[in-house]
Protein backbone atom coordinates (compact mmCIF):
# COMPACT_ATOMS: atom_id res chain seq x y z
CA UNK A 1 0.00 0.00 0.00
CA UNK A 2 2.81 2.45 1.01
CA UNK A 3 4.52 1.56 -2.64
CA UNK A 4 1.32 2.33 -4.55
CA UNK A 5 0.83 5.37 -2.58
CA UNK A 6 4.65 6.97 -3.11
CA UNK A 7 4.09 5.98 -6.97
CA UNK A 8 0.92 7.89 -6.85
CA UNK A 9 2.37 10.77 -5.04
CA UNK A 10 5.30 10.75 -7.32
CA UNK A 11 3.97 10.59 -10.53
CA UNK A 12 0.60 12.61 -9.37
CA UNK A 13 1.36 15.34 -12.29
CA UNK A 14 1.60 12.68 -14.92
CA UNK A 15 -1.33 10.60 -13.69
CA UNK A 16 -3.79 13.64 -12.91
CA UNK A 17 -3.05 14.91 -17.10
CA UNK A 18 -4.18 11.42 -17.85
CA UNK A 19 -6.96 11.23 -16.56
CA UNK A 20 -8.22 14.81 -17.93
CA UNK A 21 -7.21 13.52 -21.08
CA UNK A 22 -9.54 10.06 -20.79
CA UNK A 23 -12.17 12.39 -19.36
CA UNK A 24 -12.16 14.69 -22.15
CA UNK A 25 -11.77 12.18 -25.10
CA UNK A 26 -15.43 10.59 -23.47
CA UNK A 27 -16.84 13.68 -23.12
CA UNK A 28 -15.62 14.35 -26.73
CA UNK A 29 -17.06 11.33 -27.96
CA UNK A 30 -20.23 11.97 -26.23
CA UNK A 31 -20.72 15.01 -27.54
CA UNK A 32 -19.53 14.64 -30.93
CA UNK A 33 -21.80 11.71 -31.24
CA UNK A 34 -24.86 13.48 -30.40
CA UNK A 35 -24.06 16.21 -32.47
CA UNK A 36 -22.85 14.37 -35.61
CA UNK A 37 -26.16 11.83 -34.93
CA UNK A 38 -28.10 15.63 -35.38
CA UNK A 39 -26.50 16.27 -38.46
CA UNK A 40 -27.33 13.09 -39.80
CA UNK A 41 -30.97 13.22 -38.85
CA UNK A 42 -31.46 16.68 -40.61
CA UNK A 43 -30.27 15.54 -43.54
CA UNK A 44 -32.23 12.51 -43.75
CA UNK A 45 -29.78 10.03 -42.88
CA UNK A 46 -30.03 7.06 -39.87
CA UNK A 47 -28.19 7.65 -37.01
CA UNK A 48 -25.17 5.50 -35.57
CA UNK A 49 -24.34 3.90 -32.63
CA UNK A 50 -21.29 5.42 -30.36
CA UNK A 51 -18.61 2.73 -30.91
CA UNK A 52 -19.39 3.19 -34.83
CA UNK A 53 -18.59 6.73 -34.43
CA UNK A 54 -15.52 6.65 -32.20
CA UNK A 55 -14.07 4.37 -34.96
CA UNK A 56 -14.85 6.83 -37.41
CA UNK A 57 -12.92 9.02 -39.72
CA UNK A 58 -14.81 11.84 -38.22
CA UNK A 59 -14.05 11.84 -34.86
CA UNK A 60 -10.60 10.58 -35.69
CA UNK A 61 -9.72 13.66 -36.92
CA UNK A 62 -10.94 15.97 -34.50
CA UNK A 63 -8.74 14.29 -31.89
CA UNK A 64 -5.56 13.80 -34.45
CA UNK A 65 -6.29 17.44 -35.56
CA UNK A 66 -5.94 18.79 -31.93
CA UNK A 67 -2.93 16.21 -30.71
CA UNK A 68 -0.91 17.59 -33.81
CA UNK A 69 -0.78 21.25 -33.16
CA UNK A 70 0.12 20.46 -29.24
CA UNK A 71 2.85 18.33 -30.22
CA UNK A 72 3.68 21.01 -32.62
CA UNK A 73 3.31 23.73 -30.33
CA UNK A 74 6.72 21.36 -27.78
CA UNK A 75 8.71 21.04 -30.36
CA UNK A 76 8.57 24.81 -31.68
CA UNK A 77 8.81 26.08 -27.89
CA UNK A 78 11.80 23.30 -27.07
CA UNK A 79 13.95 23.87 -29.78
CA UNK A 80 13.61 28.00 -29.88
CA UNK A 81 14.19 28.00 -26.10
CA UNK A 82 17.93 27.12 -27.00
CA UNK A 83 18.72 29.78 -28.84
CA UNK A 84 16.10 32.73 -28.04
CA UNK A 85 14.96 34.40 -24.81
CA UNK A 86 12.32 36.18 -22.89
CA UNK A 87 14.35 38.59 -20.77
CA UNK A 88 12.45 38.37 -17.38
CA UNK A 89 10.41 34.65 -17.99
CA UNK A 90 11.14 32.05 -15.77
CA UNK A 91 10.49 29.58 -19.16
CA UNK A 92 13.62 31.45 -20.76
CA UNK A 93 17.02 30.90 -20.61
CA UNK A 94 19.35 33.47 -19.33
CA UNK A 95 20.67 35.86 -21.83
CA UNK A 96 24.60 34.52 -21.11
CA UNK A 97 23.89 30.58 -21.98
CA UNK A 98 21.83 31.16 -25.39
CA UNK A 99 22.64 27.81 -27.52
CA UNK A 100 24.10 24.41 -26.59
CA UNK A 101 26.17 25.23 -24.36
CA UNK A 102 29.63 23.24 -23.32
CA UNK A 103 29.76 19.33 -22.90
CA UNK A 104 30.49 20.49 -18.84
CA UNK A 105 27.41 22.34 -18.53
CA UNK A 106 25.13 19.82 -20.17
CA UNK A 107 27.12 16.94 -18.17
CA UNK A 108 27.77 15.27 -20.79
CA UNK A 109 30.76 12.14 -21.69
CA UNK A 110 33.43 13.09 -19.23
CA UNK A 111 31.54 15.77 -17.18
CA UNK A 112 28.68 13.40 -17.05
CA UNK A 113 27.98 12.38 -12.96
CA UNK A 114 27.84 8.68 -11.42
CA UNK A 115 23.86 8.76 -11.41
CA UNK A 116 23.98 10.79 -15.41
CA UNK A 117 21.80 8.49 -17.86
CA UNK A 118 24.06 5.58 -19.36
CA UNK A 119 23.82 7.43 -22.85
CA UNK A 120 24.96 10.93 -21.40
CA UNK A 121 28.16 9.23 -20.52
CA UNK A 122 28.78 7.16 -23.63
CA UNK A 123 30.05 9.57 -26.04
CA UNK A 124 29.65 9.33 -29.68
CA UNK A 125 26.21 9.10 -31.52
CA UNK A 126 24.33 7.66 -28.43
CA UNK A 127 25.06 10.53 -26.48
CA UNK A 128 24.40 13.30 -29.59
CA UNK A 129 21.04 10.98 -30.37
CA UNK A 130 20.43 11.23 -26.45
CA UNK A 131 21.09 15.01 -26.82
CA UNK A 132 18.59 15.66 -28.86
CA UNK A 133 15.32 12.54 -27.54
CA UNK A 134 13.26 15.44 -26.47
CA UNK A 135 12.79 17.51 -29.65
CA UNK A 136 12.91 14.21 -32.35
CA UNK A 137 9.99 12.40 -30.08
CA UNK A 138 8.06 15.95 -30.31
CA UNK A 139 8.65 16.20 -33.88
CA UNK A 140 7.81 12.31 -34.75
CA UNK A 141 4.24 12.81 -32.87
CA UNK A 142 3.59 15.69 -34.45
CA UNK A 143 4.69 14.48 -37.92
CA UNK A 144 2.48 10.81 -37.03
CA UNK A 145 -0.26 13.03 -35.76
CA UNK A 146 -0.24 15.60 -38.80
CA UNK A 147 -0.73 12.00 -41.28
CA UNK A 148 -3.10 10.75 -38.91
CA UNK A 149 -5.31 14.00 -39.11
CA UNK A 150 -4.50 14.30 -43.05
CA UNK A 151 -6.03 10.46 -43.93
CA UNK A 152 -8.65 10.76 -41.42
CA UNK A 153 -9.96 14.00 -43.04
CA UNK A 154 -9.76 12.71 -46.03
CA UNK A 155 -11.54 10.28 -45.41
CA UNK A 156 -14.57 12.13 -43.61
CA UNK A 157 -14.38 14.47 -46.45
CA UNK A 158 -14.70 12.69 -49.01
CA UNK A 159 -17.85 10.83 -47.06
CA UNK A 160 -19.21 14.07 -46.84
CA UNK A 161 -18.24 14.90 -50.68
CA UNK A 162 -20.04 11.43 -51.22
CA UNK A 163 -23.41 12.46 -49.23
CA UNK A 164 -23.54 15.40 -51.16
CA UNK A 165 -23.58 13.43 -54.40
CA UNK A 166 -20.14 15.61 -55.38
CA UNK A 167 -16.57 13.79 -56.34
CA UNK A 168 -14.26 12.86 -53.85
CA UNK A 169 -10.76 14.14 -54.22
CA UNK A 170 -8.05 12.05 -53.91
CA UNK A 171 -5.40 12.95 -50.99
CA UNK A 172 -3.22 14.85 -52.43
CA UNK A 173 -5.77 17.72 -53.11
CA UNK A 174 -7.24 16.95 -49.95
CA UNK A 175 -3.90 18.20 -48.43
CA UNK A 176 -3.51 22.01 -50.49
CA UNK A 177 -7.37 21.97 -49.94
CA UNK A 178 -8.93 25.02 -47.54
CA UNK A 179 -10.81 22.23 -45.58
CA UNK A 180 -7.42 20.85 -44.38
CA UNK A 181 -5.55 24.21 -43.94
CA UNK A 182 -8.78 25.88 -42.18
CA UNK A 183 -9.10 22.75 -39.37
CA UNK A 184 -5.58 23.30 -38.98
CA UNK A 185 -4.41 26.66 -38.69
CA UNK A 186 -6.86 27.38 -36.14
CA UNK A 187 -5.38 25.14 -34.16
CA UNK A 188 -1.96 26.28 -34.57
CA UNK A 189 -2.81 29.75 -34.47
CA UNK A 190 -4.08 29.09 -30.33
CA UNK A 191 -0.93 27.30 -29.60
CA UNK A 192 1.17 30.15 -30.97
CA UNK A 193 -1.05 32.58 -28.70
CA UNK A 194 -1.08 30.16 -25.57
CA UNK A 195 2.86 29.49 -25.34
CA UNK A 196 3.73 33.15 -26.21
CA UNK A 197 1.28 34.91 -23.56
CA UNK A 198 2.65 32.60 -21.03
CA UNK A 199 6.00 33.61 -22.04
CA UNK A 200 5.06 37.55 -21.54
CA UNK A 201 2.87 37.17 -18.61
CA UNK A 202 5.01 35.01 -16.28
CA UNK A 203 7.52 38.16 -16.47
CA UNK A 204 5.00 40.59 -14.61
CA UNK A 205 2.79 37.59 -13.04
CA UNK A 206 3.14 35.12 -10.29
CA UNK A 207 1.95 31.54 -8.82
CA UNK A 208 3.28 31.32 -5.63
CA UNK A 209 4.99 27.51 -5.43
CA UNK A 210 4.68 27.01 -9.22
CA UNK A 211 8.03 26.07 -11.16
CA UNK A 212 5.98 27.82 -13.88
CA UNK A 213 6.39 31.19 -12.05
CA UNK A 214 9.07 33.07 -10.95
CA UNK A 215 9.24 33.66 -6.87
CA UNK A 216 6.26 36.04 -5.83
CA UNK A 217 9.12 38.27 -4.72
CA UNK A 218 11.85 37.96 -7.51
CA UNK A 219 12.36 41.20 -9.99
CA UNK A 220 10.50 41.22 -13.20
CA UNK A 221 14.12 41.13 -15.10
CA UNK A 222 15.00 38.37 -13.31
CA UNK A 223 15.35 35.38 -15.95
CA UNK A 224 15.40 31.49 -15.57
CA UNK A 225 14.40 31.29 -12.14
CA UNK A 226 11.35 29.02 -10.83
CA UNK A 227 9.85 29.58 -7.89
Amino acid sequence: MKRVTRYLYHNGLSLSFGLFLVLALIGQALAGHSDFNDRVVSAGGTPIGLLDYVTSSDFAVDVAENWQSEFLQFFLYILLTVWLIQLGSPESKHPDEVGLESDEQQLVGRHARRDSPAWARAGGWRTGLFSWSLGLVMATFFVLSWLAQSIAGHSAFNSEQLGQLQDPVSYGEYVISADFWNRTLQNWQSEFLAVGSMAVFSVYLRQRGSPESKPVGSPHATTDTSG
